[in-house]
């Protein structure tokens, strides 16, 4: 089953965000830096203190994040910092959501669905402008 929640990108603060709408909404928070995690390789060490995610759930209150990763090809803007986050199970549930959404959608800055450490994820700008990213278990 799909669901979505809003995500949100920091260009840096993720953590000192985060901590801060913990405290002020309560849950859980779970915080994981890109040091900690097999795909630092991926990335310069100088992004290795940044959160590759972020979330807070309280009740029915759920928030994700991060911190952006893909400068200087792309430079954090109001507007490019938050999306919809669509998370599922299966790679064939996600699928379908994610070509439909796709039509259309802006080249430059999609990323297929595919296998990372954590499972199966996929990104892109659909025709409106609106950030989709999208999350499920591995891919077999």
């Amino acid at each position: 089953m799909l669901r979505s929640i809003p995500f949100l990108l920091f260009d840096g603060n993720c953590a000192e965000a985060m901590t801060f709408y913990h405290q002020c909404l309560g849950g859980e928070l779970i915080l994981t830096k890109l040091a900690d995690t097999p795909m630092k390789a991926q990335f310069p060490p100088e992004k290795h203190n940044r959160m590759i995610n972020a979330n807070i759930k309280s009740g029915d209150i759920e928030i994700s994040a991060a911190d952006w990763m893909a400068s200087p090809e792309f430079e954090p803007l109001q507007g490019n910092t938050t999306a919809i986050f669509v998370i599922g199970g299966a790679f064939d549930e996600l699928r379908v959501v994610f070509d439909k959404l796709s039509i259309g959608c802006e080249k430059s800055r999609f990323q297929e669905l595919h296998n990372l450490p954590f499972g199966t994820y996929g990104q892109f700008y659909d025709r409106y402008g609106v950030q989709w990213i999208f999350k499920g278990d591995k891919r077999e």
